[in-house]
């Protein structure tokens, strides 16, 4: 593992252009600065203060023009203010996001500068500015920790290129403005066309990572740590506050990294290198350098952040990429020391908080436990730790809503609709009712199913499907009884390994496992072994640099290859259920090797435990998840050495359609009924039915009734899914007869019907 370097003086493995620091001490920058301090502070309007700023940084710098652009919306910059050029253009002239040199800077976080710059590739002549008689041009971007908020531009009739001295103080000035608009101080009111910052309703589309709808107050992870101050009048005082916060923050490290629990290897040494940059010499003296130009403590620490930031995210090395997050944590804890903002500082949660972060770990998510309402992630995956535990905890949750953190504010009106993926953010009173409305009729519709719960799910043809539950925290449990489930179809193990810093000891496992069949008074639980790789990566596991982690190093092979640990889960399982059946399934099984591999494993694990005297379970079943369309083709021999069979349908279905199911563009293109994906399903129940074993069916589509339904008519007797779906799937399959439909299924192949669903729904309707 390569350190990086934090010095620049010297080398590293890979030079990154910290920039050169300006020697002066009491800088033109600092005076500007000052300037533009009074200017905030005094009365007038947004647009009286943009004015006054583009005269002071252009009467500073010498130049005879200097522009604001701001950003009217995620695509689209406007110019709202300048010196130099046409009055008549302010507010008029527009640029989209990438369009012209100003577009360019916006896009890409990085600076112009060019002595000539009609030449620049990209430029775009705009008439009415009168900006033909400026060839000089330096824009920088205005923007804080990454969030792009407009360009910051000068321009002189002397053909010249800036220097690095110039260069630097315009994007301290920039930094400034950044804190500015983000207090709002040039939106003072409407009259300039541009959106009052944290006022408006906003609406976010994400992707569905748990469905169901919540309203409440955002309730942020990590909240914003806000910069009333960012020019300072003492560097002094302020240059002994960032020691004191960069001591303070030094301590803190030690002492969480010294009770850790991780020993040795790469883990180690990454925690290592965490420890390192809080103590690099040159990442202090850096902010120190910024302070001298006339920032206060907590801006210089957050310019720092932006400017390394920039150049780490255009680094080719992945190592140093991979400490962008490093150096955010890094930077964001000093913030919060400095300022007394954020986490520890005794601010309550709002009712019905609704949890608003970047991405967030299960257990970190398990900690808040069922206080959240909901939860909205700018990042994360459907098939994610944090997506799964939202599962267990029955709350919605929407991912991939994009800019999020940048609009909301700790007790925001928020509503989360996980059904569609959207999110509304200080709603409007109309959407609010709709909204509400629907959650209404939601909470009709489950007191009907409440009813059902005792009744089998039986179609009026005689059919009986046993409906199973999905699981894998202790929470889930009590669902077991109040859903009407007949079991857990899968009990994901992996959950106790994701929340934990170490690897789980055998004791502490059996203790859980046992629990586990005890909550269950009886009914089956099918432990799935561990499925870890792929999006679910163990804190303590050395990262796999995968091209294509979901078809990787993951689940049975990681514990073929690495068999200590699955021995190790295996005896807590036979510890577990003493006296109790024991079900035991194996995940993404590939080939009939594999399962036999697996499969001789345990009965070594089951042998031993008898030889050390240890109680047995009463019965044991040995199963095998089917994920992948091999599987479906492997020998007669497979299907009859497995005690049952359940079909993952969320993997299946993405290796079917060769479409990544974490990638929105193709997703949502292939449908569950496809008649091809329909026909693979179909010759799957045959070839179990002939070597009778039992199948189900696993995963998202098994709680959608239309598509349960289906499945139920194709022959599958046991639907596994989340509790609350058992109510629907339930009060459809008592009214449907699967006879028939089974013949409608068969018609529409005969017709050669390329998907089924038209045929299905109308149907149904009719019924």
């Amino acid at each position: 593992m390569m350190p990086l370097n934090w010095n620049r003086s010297e080398p590293g493995p890979e030079p990154l252009n910290w920039g050169i620091m300006p020697e002066r001490k009491d800088s033109d920058s600092r005076k500007l600065l000052l300037r533009l301090r009074e200017t905030l502070a005094a009365p007038g309007s947004g647009q009286h203060r943009l004015d006054q700023i583009t005269h002071h940084i252009a009467d500073s710098m010498g130049t005879q023009v200097c522009s604001i652009y701001l950003f009217r919306d995620a695509e689209t910059l406007e110019l709202c203010a300048t010196e130099g050029l046409k009055q008549a253009s302010v507010h008029k002239t527009r640029l989209r996001l990438g369009e012209g040199l100003v577009g360019r800077v916006a896009r890409t976080g990085r600076h112009v500068n060019t002595a000539n710059a009609p030449a620049e590739p990209g430029f775009r002549f705009m008439p009415e500015t009168g900006e033909e008689v400026y060839p000089s041009f330096l824009g920088v971007p205005i923007q804080r920790v990454g969030e792009k908020l407009g360009v910051l531009v000068v321009q002189s009739r002397e053909a010249r290129q800036f220097s690095e001295d110039e260069i630097y103080g315009l994007e301290v000035v920039a930094m400034v403005l950044a804190e500015m608009a983000e207090l709002g101080v040039f939106l003072g009111s409407q009259s300039d066309g541009l959106p009052l910052a944290h006022r408006f309703p906003v609406m976010f589309r994400g992707t569905t990572g748990q469905e169901g709808a919540a309203e409440g107050r955002v309730w942020l992870h990590e909240p914003r740590v806000v910069i009333s101050n960012p020019v300072a009048d003492d560097p002094l005082k302020e240059k002994a506050r960032l020691n004191e916060g960069v001591a303070m923050l030094r301590t803190n490290v030690d002492l969480m990294l010294s009770g850790s629990d991780v020993e040795g290897g790469d883990s180690a040494e990454v925690m290592e290198a965490y420890r390192l940059f809080a103590h690099s010499r040159s990442w202090l003296r850096r902010m120190e350098e910024a302070i001298d130009l006339g920032l206060s403590a907590e801006a210089a620490v957050e310019k720092e952040q932006g400017q390394a930031r920039a150049r780490l995210e255009s680094a080719s090395d992945p190592y140093l990429r991979d400490r962008l997050h490093d150096l955010d944590d890094l930077s964001n804890r000093l913030l919060r020391i400095l300022t007394g903002q954020g986490k520890d500082t005794g601010a309550e949660m709002p009712e019905n908080p609704i949890l608003v972060a970047r991405n967030i770990g299960p257990a970190e998510l398990l900690d808040y436990g069922r206080k959240l309402k909901g939860v909205v992630l700018e990042e994360g995956s459907v098939g994610s730790h944090a997506a799964i535990v939202a599962r267990a905890l029955a709350i919605p949750l929407v991912i991939h809503a994009d800019r999020v953190i940048a609009e909301a504010l700790n007790g925001d009106p928020i509503l989360v609709d996980g059904d569609s993926g959207v999110v509304h953010l200080r709603p409007e009173e109309s959407v609010a009712i709709a909204f509400r409305d629907k959650m209404a009729m939601q909470a009709e519709a489950q007191s009907r199913y409440a009813g059902l719960r005792d009744l089998p799910a039986t179609s009026p043809c005689g059919t009986t499907i046993q409906l199973y539950m999905n699981a894998g925290l202790m929470a889930d449990l009590p669902s077991l009884d109040g859903s009407g489930a007949e079991g857990v179809g899968l009990f994901r193990t992996e959950l106790q390994f994701l929340t934990r810093t170490r690897v789980p000891r055998r004791g502490e496992l059996a203790a859980l496992y046992a629990h586990v069949l005890d909550s269950a008074h009886g009914k089956p639980v099918m432990f799935r072994t561990l499925d870890i790789g792929s999006d679910k990566v163990l804190p303590y596991m050395k990262p796999q640099d995968e091209p294509n982690p979901a078809m990787g190093w993951r689940a049975i092979r990681v514990g073929l290859d690495k068999r200590g640990v699955l021995r190790m889960q295996l005896q807590a399982l036979i510890r577990a259920a003493v006296g109790k059946p024991l079900y035991v399934m194996f995940p993404f099984i590939t080939e009939m090797q594999e399962f036999e591999d697996a499969h001789r494993l345990l009965m070594e694990q089951l042998a031993r435990e008898q030889r050390l005297g240890h109680a047995m379970p009463s019965d044991i079943r040995v199963g095998a998840m089917l994920e992948t369309p091999s599987l479906a083709f492997a020998p007669k021999k497979f299907f009859e050495m497995c005690d049952f069979i359940s079909v993952g349908g969320n993997d299946l279905k993405q290796f079917f359609f060769a479409a990544d199911r974490e990638n929105e563009r193709v997703r949502r293109r292939y449908d569950t009924l496809n008649t091809s994906f329909i026909t693979l399903l179909d010759q799957i129940v045959q070839r179990c039915n002939a070597a009778n074993v039992p199948v189900s069916f696993c995963g998202e589509d098994a709680g959608r009734p239309i598509e349960a339904v289906t499945f139920a008519a194709l022959g599958f007797r046991r639907l596994s899914m989340r509790p609350a779906s058992i109510g629907p799937v339930k009060h459809l399959i008592r009214r449907v007869n699967l006879a028939e439909l089974r013949g409608v299924i068969d018609e529409g192949r005969a017709r050669g019907d390329t998907n089924l669903r038209r045929a299905v729904t109308e149907w149904l309707a009719v019924q």
